[in-house]
């Protein structure tokens, strides 16, 4: 039985109330959606929020699934649109953390390799790691959105443009805009 099989037949129960079948659903794509909130929001008790507030409105409008895209990547929609509109609602507040760092600040999404060289290198690997999350942080909302969604989650250019909802001409111009800004940004600090 395929996968793409198995999950139409989830969503078919899903959507007939069978609440195991959406549980099963939701299991699949619950981390990968966690990780997305937590870039957007930078702390876990916002991401746990948007993350609940998504999970409700998938439920509430599961019937309304066209099932023209994958299940996750409507998912990864919802929460994407959940994010924004609560960064929306605190705009006045500034967060000064980055957004890709974890809570323990030891360990970022980037995942730059670690060769395990001396304490030196390990050190000036930390120095470049920080630069570029610093240049990210300085990039606005839309061009951090492209940037997480392509390079840190690698999605393709296809699922991009059904999250954000915009063509796959729009997601290319905007990915290449926001490199372009992140490299001026890199090298103005250099």
């Amino acid at each position: 039985m395929s996968a793409d099989f198995r999950e139409k037949q989830l969503i078919q129960r899903a959507k007939n109330g069978d609440e195991n079948s959406f549980e099963s659903l939701i299991l699949g794509c619950q981390s990968k959606a966690y990780n997305i909130a937590l870039r957007y929001l930078k702390n876990e008790e916002d991401a746990m929020d948007a993350l609940q507030e998504s999970f409700i409105k998938i439920f509430r409008h599961l019937k309304s699934f066209k099932e023209d895209s994958r299940f996750d990547t409507w998912v990864y929609r919802i929460v994407v649109n959940t994010c924004n509109d609560m960064l929306r609602k605190n705009s006045n507040q500034k967060i000064t953390d980055s957004i890709f760092k974890t809570e323990d600040e030891k360990e970022t999404i980037l995942e730059i390799p670690d060769t395990t060289g001396s304490p030196e290198e390990v050190f000036e690997k930390q120095e470049k790691t920080d630069h570029i999350i610093s240049c990210l942080d300085r990039l606005n909302q839309e061009q951090k959105e492209i940037i997480i969604l392509r390079d840190i989650h690698g999605f393709s250019y296809e699922e991009i443009s059904e999250i954000l909802s915009c063509s796959i001409g729009t997601v290319k111009s905007r990915i290449n805009r926001s490199r372009l800004k992140l490299r001026e940004i890199l090298l103005e600090q250099n």
